[in-house]
């Protein structure tokens, strides 16, 4: 069903005017307003208009879809002007004609989709190419479809109902839909019998008004044909008096509609049900009719009657209705009520009394002719038609039957003339000229005048008027012949007063048949009218050739294969011959090797012209054709054949005729048998070496392969080499390398994975049939079986490279090895004893190397006692970084290594200021690189020197001690002084820690608190209670007094090697054995201070004696021996001191340093906050006691 009709016009244009007062109209598209529902499956048409253009009256229309999936993303469908315009999706849809452009008018268009999908849904966009001068308006419009699911339903029981004449008939259908959008039903009954048209019975429309076809409009207009719709899907079909002509399929069709937003309607899908078969057996009420006259030969104004007479039962209480047909036009009809309406040409007749139309009876009817005239010649007859009357008093119409025509002829007054007629041939060809002459014969004198009409009679015996000449002379073509007449291709002429004839030129096949010269003789009556008085006809036959008869084609050649560079002919003969007026084109047609179209190649047009095929340029230089002069064979020659030129050859002939309007028409066209041409290529020569080789070689050194061209087809042969490899883990060979016959490089996938490239040489050598191919740098994995692949190819005459043979050669095996490694290091073993902080030198000797490119590794290691494994020292890389080892780092190392090369393969490791911890056996690990010749580094050998024991042993202990004070007895209150001399020291560097002991016999528990004369493991018990005074650490921190002595302590260091600790206010408690105790300490490499050895001095006996109380006694009682004994020897004592001090401090100015900072004595606290850092070499001199200064 198509869509509304396409809006034209001007409505809506804008326009402008220009500055020089022309107005242009503003170009205006058009497209049919959307959204449009279409359900799928349904053909739709779109129409789009342009207005307001410039340029050609015909424009062009492009269509395109935007998907809903991608909006801004164009689809190209299908364009008027661009067959290339379509995208993938959517070409073979419009190849196959299912999406074409319908051209309404110039400016009009329809886009038809005639399976719509639901992938066609999306906006469609109308666009216009611009024609205009300029760009003004709009060159576009869009609408949206949607496609929705088909989902009308149709449905009916198939059955087969046996009915009787006036029988009642109900039949339902169940229509049902549950499309979304809103949408109109029509619904329909309709009624078939074999292959004739449906009948609608009655039909429910979209907008629920009833109606039906002529043949059922009267009965459902008296109610006896019903549609009723039960429910919401049910239709009902009642038909109350079953006829015999309603017999046949019934069956109801059912159409969704959906209004347009231009507010039409449009009918998205149409399904029919499956139908019943009705049968109905008519009742007893047959009748017959039968048409009478007397004769069939008739003079002018003689009388006819023609009697109707009808044969029933029951005729008086039946309804028959008549009518009366000449030539099947009516002439008059009589109802049931006997009352004629006559025709109005019969009419004005029977007004003059000269035809009567009655009802002789209840079953005769006449029709009377008074006056019969010429042109009441032909057929006659009635139609008799029962009506039956319904409860209204109305009548319809049932069963209608009418008997055979009786024809009449009517002659015209008689005449004397005859009529012969001539012709210039009776067989011509088509397209000769046709000449014919018509004579007339009188017995006497001619009684009036004579028209003549030339007619053709076909073989059907249908008549054509071709031309005629009334009575008045006047020369009128037929209707047929008309155009013909106007072109001069049909003449008529009066030769003579009783001489007509007639020219047809450029005949045509359907110009044969009798040319029938028909002569009517007229005389003027007595009231001055004509009148016919005698008619003559004579006939000639002619029978034209068809030129398309016989016309065959023929295509032949004599070298059906050819070789590279050969010529061939092919002829295309042309049967039968024609005359030179008579055209015939010739196309040479060509379907290449392998494909399955053939291709117009070359043409002789009719007129004469060569006109070359779109793809026949390979051809036009190689290729002449020539047609024969006397005939229209056509011979095709082809140099230089090559494979472009193989395949079918097919030679087609289009006969032409030139018609009358000086156009032409193709007749017919014969296309000749298939000529298959095979090109063939020379035989090949080509022969590769098949040699076999075995090539064994060092790694780094160039593989030469060969490949060699024994023998060839064609001196300008060139050759395409491939070379390749086969390794034992592979099925096939790779390609390494291909030299194309142009000489062009093109590397294989191996090469590129095996990074080949840089490393392959090839050469073609002068003689031409040699190649080689050098692998530079030989690798271990370039092992395996090479061989090379030889194509052979020539230029073929097209000037096209083609491959005409190839062949392998034999393989050469290859094997690559590693140079042999001859790395070897000094075994020589050593021993070294070395004291702390000297230096220590390892060395390790290359005394020989696989090559002298390699690279060395050296890395040093150490075996510690009680430690099974080695660990790693130093690392000399291949590229000459020294990198430490672990061991470096537990022990200290790094600053202290230092690496030599004095000389090639000669390395020497020293060890500063070597440490105990140092100890170990030292052994050096070298591992030999070489480069591979894709510049790869990989070990290829290595090797352990001998070892070297290193012993790192501390300085020997001389540490000697010596209290320096013998033996002393003392007062009570007195001082008593400890002194403590190192007699010797084991090393310069060397501290010491001073602690004063006093030694009792054990009689309890100890008292104090022991520091540094914690005893050894494994002595036996020390009868002698021991108990510290003082002591002083290396680092100069004092430890705690002693309890006994705490606040009588003063401690001096009168020399680095003499300590002095004076205890005041002795007392008896006091007496008893003193000792010292010294630890020497030295500074390790790594400046951490250790203790070497202790030393303590001998006992030393102090006595101290208590005075008693009756000195003080006598002393303080006596006043003069008091003041004698502590007043007077006081200034003395004070001078005396004073002396002492003078001198002393001369004699101590020069050595300040050793008593304080600054010259100053140290005073001594019980705690000192003295922090001695480890880094001084020498310990400071401390003087101190309890609030006073030495």
């Amino acid at each position: 069903m198509e869509e509304n009709e396409c809006q034209g016009g001007i409505e809506g244009e804008q326009w402008q005017k220009t500055r020089h007062g022309v107005v242009l109209a503003q170009r205006q598209v058009a497209v049919q307003e959307g959204p449009l529902y279409r359900t799928e499956g349904s053909h739709i048409t779109i129409w789009c208009n342009v207005s307001g253009f410039q340029g050609p009256s015909e424009q062009n229309f492009q269509w395109s879809i935007y998907l809903p999936t991608a909006p801004e993303r164009e689809v190209q469908i299908v364009s008027t002007v661009d067959s290339s315009f379509p995208y993938a999706i959517y070409t073979q849809r419009v190849r196959s004609g299912k999406i074409y452009v319908e051209r309404i008018q110039g400016d009009s268009a329809l886009l038809h989709i005639t399976d719509l999908q639901a992938r066609d849904a999306g906006e469609y966009e109308c666009y216009t190419p611009t024609t205009d001068e300029r760009y003004f308006g709009s060159y576009s419009a869009k609408m949206n479809l949607m496609v929705i699911p088909d989902s009308l339903q149709t449905t009916a029981m198939p059955q087969t109902l046996h009915k009787v004449e006036q029988d009642p008939l109900e039949l339902t259908c169940e229509v049902a839909t549950d499309t979304v959008q809103h949408s109109h039903l029509s619904v329909a009954w309709l009624r078939q019998r074999g292959s004739e048209k449906p009948v609608e019975v009655i039909a429910l429309s979209r907008d629920f008004m009833l109606h039906s076809s002529s043949e059922y409009a009267q009965r459902q207009s008296l109610g006896e044909v019903r549609l009723d719709k039960l429910g919401s899907s049910t239709f009902r079909l009642t038909v109350f008096h079953l006829q015999p002509s309603d017999q046949g399929e019934f069956y109801c069709e059912a159409a969704e509609w959906i209004q347009d937003p231009d507010g039409s309607w449009y009918a998205m899908t149409q399904k029919r049900s499956e139908g019943t078969m009705v049968t109905v057996q008519p009742t007893d009420k047959e009748f017959t009719v039968r048409l009478e006259t007397e004769k069939r030969l008739y003079t002018m104004g003689e009388p006819v009657e023609f009697r109707c007479i009808l044969e029933a039962q029951n005729i008086p209480d039946r309804y028959f209705a008549v009518s009366w047909a000449f030539n099947s036009s009516l002439i008059a009809n009589m109802g049931p009520n006997a009352v004629p309406v006559l025709n109005s040409e019969f009419a004005h007749r029977e007004a003059r009394g000269q035809l009567k139309v009655a009802k002789e009876s209840d079953n005769v009817f006449v029709l009377k002719i008074y006056h019969l005239r010429q042109e009441d010649s032909g057929k006659y007859n009635c139609r008799v038609t029962e009506r039956e009357k319904t409860v209204t008093g109305e009548f319809i119409d049932k069963e209608s039957k009418r008997p055979k025509n009786i024809p009449i002829i009517v002659l015209p007054i008689k005449s004397s003339i005859s009529v012969e007629v001539a012709s210039n041939a009776s067989i011509v060809l088509e397209g000769e000229n046709l000449h014919f002459s018509c004579s007339i014969r009188t017995a006497g004198r001619p009684q009036g005048r004579f028209s003549v009409i030339w007619q053709l009679v076909d073989r059907l015996n249908r008549h054509s008027n071709i031309m005629w000449l009334d009575r008045d002379g006047t020369v009128q073509p037929g209707a047929s012949y008309w155009e013909r007449s106007s072109f001069g291709g049909i003449q008529m002429e009066q030769v003579q007063p009783n001489s007509f004839s007639l020219g047809i030129f450029n005949s045509r096949k359907e110009d044969e048949g009798q040319y029938e010269c028909h002569v009517t003789e007229w005389v003027r009556a007595v009231d001055g009218e004509w009148q016919v008085v005698g008619e003559r006809r004579a006939s000639a036959p002619i029978s034209i050739t068809a030129l398309e008869t016989g016309f065959a084609v023929t295509a032949i050649s004599r070298t059906p294969g050819v070789t590279y560079s050969d010529s061939f002919d092919l002829q295309c003969i042309i049967k039968p011959h024609y005359p030179a007026r008579v055209p015939v084109s010739v196309t040479w047609r060509f379907q290449p090797v392998g494909t399955v179209e053939f291709h117009n190649l070359v043409t002789f047009t009719r007129d004469g012209g060569v006109q070359w095929g779109d793809r026949s340029s390979s051809f036009r230089t190689r290729t002449a054709i020539e047609k024969a002069e006397s005939s229209n064979n056509v011979r095709l020659s082809i140099s230089r054949a090559s494979d472009t030129e193989a395949g079918k050859y097919q030679c087609v002939a289009e006969l032409w005729r030139q018609n009358y309007n000086h156009s032409w028409t193709r007749l017919a066209e014969r296309t000749s048998n298939l000529l298959e041409i095979r090109v063939l290529q020379p035989v090949t020569k080509l022969q590769v070496s098949k040699s076999k080789r075995t090539l064994t070689l060092v790694e780094n050194k160039p593989i030469q392969l060969n490949c060699s061209v024994k023998s060839q087809t064609s001196q300008n042969s060139h050759f395409a080499v491939l070379w390749y490899v086969h390794k034992p883990s592979d099925a096939d060979g790779k390609l390494i390398l291909k030299t194309t016959h142009n000489s062009a490089f093109e590397y294989g996938t191996y090469a590129e994975e095996e990074g080949l490239r840089p490393r392959l040489q090839f050469e073609r050598h002068v003689s031409g049939g040699l190649f080689s191919l050098t692998v530079q740098r030989a690798e271990v994995s370039d092992s395996g079986s090479y061989y090379c692949h030889v194509e052979e190819w020539l230029l073929s005459p097209n000037y096209a490279w083609y491959k005409l043979a190839e062949e392998v050669s034999g393989r050469t095996e290859v094997t690559v090895k590693q140079p042999d490694s001859r790395l070897k290091l000094s075994q020589v073993q050593g021993n070294l004893s070395v004291l702390e902080t000297r230096q220590v030198q390892l060395e390790c000797v290359v005394l020989n190397r696989t090559s002298a490119a390699s690279q060395l590794v050296v890395e040093w290691f150490v075996w510690k006692p009680n430690h099974p494994e080695r660990e790693a020292v130093a690392h000399l890389s291949r590229e000459a970084v020294f990198c430490y080892g672990e061991q470096a780092a537990k022990n200290n190392l790094r600053g202290r290594l230092h690496l030599e090369s004095p000389s090639s393969g000669v390395y020497r490791l020293f060890i500063e200021n070597v440490a105990v911890q140092d100890s170990g056996t030292y052994s050096c690990h070298v591992e030999e690189w070489l480069p591979s010749p894709s510049g790869l580094w990989y070990k290829r050998a290595e090797d352990t020197a001998g070892q070297t024991a290193v012993t790192v042993m501390r300085p020997d202990a001389a540490l000697q001690v010596d209290t320096g004070v013998p033996n002393a007895t003392v007062f009570e209150k007195a001082a008593f002084q400890l002194d403590c001399s190192i007699v010797s020291r084991s090393s310069q560097d060397s501290r010491f820690a001073v602690a004063w002991y006093s030694l009792r016999t054990k009689a309890g528990a100890n008292e104090g608190s022991p520091d540094l004369e914690d005893q050894e493991e494994g002595e036996e018990e020390d009868p002698t209670e021991r108990t510290v005074l003082l002591s002083v650490g290396p680092d100069a921190v004092f430890g705690p007094e002693g309890s006994s002595w705490e606040g009588r302590l003063r401690f001096q260091r009168l020399s680095p090697l003499l300590y002095r600790l004076t205890v005041l206010q002795a007392n008896p408690q006091d007496t008893g054995n003193y000792s010292c105790r010294v630890e020497e300490w030295l500074p390790s490499p790594q400046k951490d201070w250790y203790r070497l050895t202790e030393e303590e001095s001998a006992p030393i006996g102090i006595r101290v004696l208590d005075t008693g109380s009756t000195l003080q006694s006598i002393i303080c009682s006596n006043d003069a021996l008091f003041y004698f004994v502590f007043f007077y020897p006081f200034p003395i004592f004070g001078i005396l001191v004073i002396t002492i001090l003078l001198v002393r401090f001369k004699s101590r100015s020069s050595s300040k340093n050793l008593d304080g900072k600054n010259g100053v004595p140290l005073l001594w606290i019980k705690e000192p906050h003295l922090n001695y850092s480890p880094t001084c070499l020498e310990p400071p001199v401390l003087s101190i006691h309890p609030g006073a200064i030495d």
